[in-house]
């Protein structure tokens, strides 16, 4: 073993060292690892790979890649997977409930395999929308040397001449429901959305979160770029093994990376690409594994200074694919750092700052992907944080590509996603209305359902631009209109948002930042102590787990305290 590798001083001495690991040895030994092998740093390769959806499919490749790295850099891989829900298979039904609880399930799989193993390091490779956060926040939260991996997005599917992506297909199937057209129609196009292996193709919560993962610092540079199908995919994989070896010799790990700096500038891109919202839950969370306080409201700050630079769908033109032909990430961050607004000293996992990595890097002319920040596409970020009587808490919407930024209209109160999506199928509300979906909070759901399939019912049926929605649940990365998700406190607890009546007046301004009803404090205070709260039908098993355990929305909705009341590290054990 090379002596750059002390084993001393690594978790895995508990597993592979000394006598009283004989019996440990043995079942490496049954598993044809030799004994030289286990004398090295032993790092688990985690992926999300399954058979449940695209963006998962391409992963078990993309780990054998990392394991040759890391073997070839004088490491021994082992390689595990955990769990992934699928959002766009969840969506539109009960399952969705599970989806954002999975980001949890996720992380602490991770960190439980990694605890159980005594691993030295981890390379994390994930697909699917909530496994990158997911993944991200095992790094952090175990602080092992360590590097992420996107698995790398779908190619666009091709329909009658244009780029498509699977939100086409959803807003298809309510025009299907409106009667605009035929099962025909519908049949041809859910055919030919999907055509590859890899994640959604648009600037959704899969592809938002790998661009955090290289302006957070703790990928490759590039890595978030080329598609999932494309053989240049395993050279970032090869590359993610060989760079946890030097952070294990440099003993750099992801606190060192991940800092409220380095928090600040992940919020800047997912604002400059017009990013999902879920980025508003994400990186509070990825925060609180670093014990680090930032909640929506101060990634609500950073998106109100960013500017919106990078055309991507839902919001723009343009998909990842198109994105990775421009120049990938580093072009976007390229002209975020010299628009002065990224801290470019915050360290990454190739040792150096992001500024040294990015310092070869230009914005390239012949394109309008992405624009410099003197030209922007809007000023401030395709992102806006709201507040008001409605939504102490704070609320967030996405409005990139929007023309309007203020509605003001009576309430139409739902109290599940069923009920309010079976009164927008029947066409059952008014051009002005305010469409309010309450108990989808993280408590309240529980599990916070994204309302895809709802916005793109209204959006099929050609009302986008002339209601607005709003929720305590959450919307997909797909999600565009007019919708505002997050609200909290959430209805579950006895939020604003559970105390609205049909006709009260909503007022939502993305400019000013307000999301309020016209009630004085007195009536709301009235209308509280009628109040009483609501049961689900969730009362037992993982989901009632989650409701027990989880936080509010505003501080990432969270299920544990996080770095900050930590009394040791499990990479100092």
């Amino acid at each position: 073993m090379s002596t750059k590798f002390d084993k001393s001083k690594l978790p895995s001495r508990h597993i592979t060292e000394g006598a009283k690991s004989a019996a440990h040895r043995a079942f490496f030994y049954a598993m044809g690892v030799s004994r030289q092998a286990m004398s090295r740093p032993i790092v688990g390769v985690a992926t999300t790979w399954n058979e449940t959806a695209p963006c998962n499919i391409t992963l078990r490749r993309q780990a054998q890649a990392a394991k040759a790295g890391v073997d070839e850099a004088g490491g021994t891989p082992r390689e595990f997977t955990t769990i992934t829900v699928t959002d766009g298979i969840a969506m539109g039904h009960q399952g969705m409930k599970s989806s954002l609880v999975s980001r949890d399930v996720i992380a602490d799989s991770v960190e439980l395999t990694m605890r159980g193993h005594s691993y030295d390091a981890l390379v994390g490779i994930a697909g699917c929308d909530k496994s990158l956060p997911g993944m991200m926040m095992a790094l952090v939260r175990l602080n092992v040397p360590g590097v992420f991996l996107y698995g790398g997005s779908i190619l666009p599917g091709r329909f009658r001449g244009k780029d498509v992506t699977v939100m086409d297909v959803y807003e298809y199937y309510g025009k299907y429901n409106s009667g605009q057209i035929s099962e025909e129609d519908l049949a041809e196009i859910e055919a030919v959305a999907c055509p590859s292996g890899g994640s959604c193709g648009g600037q959704f919560t899969a592809n938002t979160m790998a661009c955090v993962s290289e302006a957070i610092g703790l990928a490759l540079p590039h890595s978030a770029g080329a598609p999932a199908v494309y053989e240049s995919r395993d050279e970032f994989a090869v590359a993610s093994g060989t760079c946890v070896m030097d952070l294990i010799e440099n003993n750099i790990r992801p606190r060192d990376i991940v800092t409220r700096k380095a928090m600040e500038n992940a919020a800047t891109v997912v604002a400059a690409t017009g990013g999902s919202t879920n980025a508003g839950l994400h990186l509070p969370a990825i925060a609180n594994e670093a014990g680090i306080d930032f909640d929506l409201a101060a990634v609500a700050e950073v998106f109100k200074r960013t500017p919106y630079i990078a055309d991507l769908k839902p919001g723009g033109r343009y998909v990842a694919k198109d994105l990775f032909e421009a120049g990938g990430v580093p072009i976007v961050l390229k002209a975020l750092l010299d628009g002065g607004y990224l801290h470019g000293d915050c360290l990454t996992v190739t040792g150096r700052t992001l500024a040294e990595n990015l310092a070869d890097v230009a914005l390239p002319g012949g394109q309008d992907v992405v624009v410099p920040t003197s030209a922007p596409l809007s000023p401030t970020g395709g992102v806006v944080g709201l507040s008001g009587n409605l939504a102490p808490e704070g609320a967030i919407v996405k409005v990139a590509g929007l023309t309007r930024l203020r509605h003001v209209g009576p309430a139409r109160c739902f109290d599940t996603e069923e009920e309010a999506m079976k009164a927008i199928v029947s066409r059952d509300y008014r051009s002005g209305d305010v469409i309010v979906i309450r108990y989808e909070g993280p408590k309240g759901g529980p599990g916070m359902r994204e309302m895809l399939a709802v916005t793109s019912q209204i959006y099929g049926q050609g009302k986008g631009e002339e209601v607005a929605l709003i929720t305590d649940g959450r919307f997909s990365g797909a999600t565009r209109g007019f919708c505002i998700g997050h609200v909290g406190p959430e209805a579950a607890v006895g939020g604003p948002i559970a105390l609205l009546r049909d006709g009260d007046e909503v007022t939502i301004d993305a400019t000013s930042g307000e999301l309020s009803v016209a009630l004085p404090e007195a009536e709301l205070a009235e209308r509280r102590k009628e109040w009483a709260p609501r049961t689900t039908d969730y009362q037992s098993g993982v989901l009632w787990k989650y409701a027990a355990t989880v936080g509010p929305a505003y501080q990432g909705a969270v299920t544990h305290p996080g770095g900050a009341a930590e009394t040791h590290c499990f990479a100092d054990l």
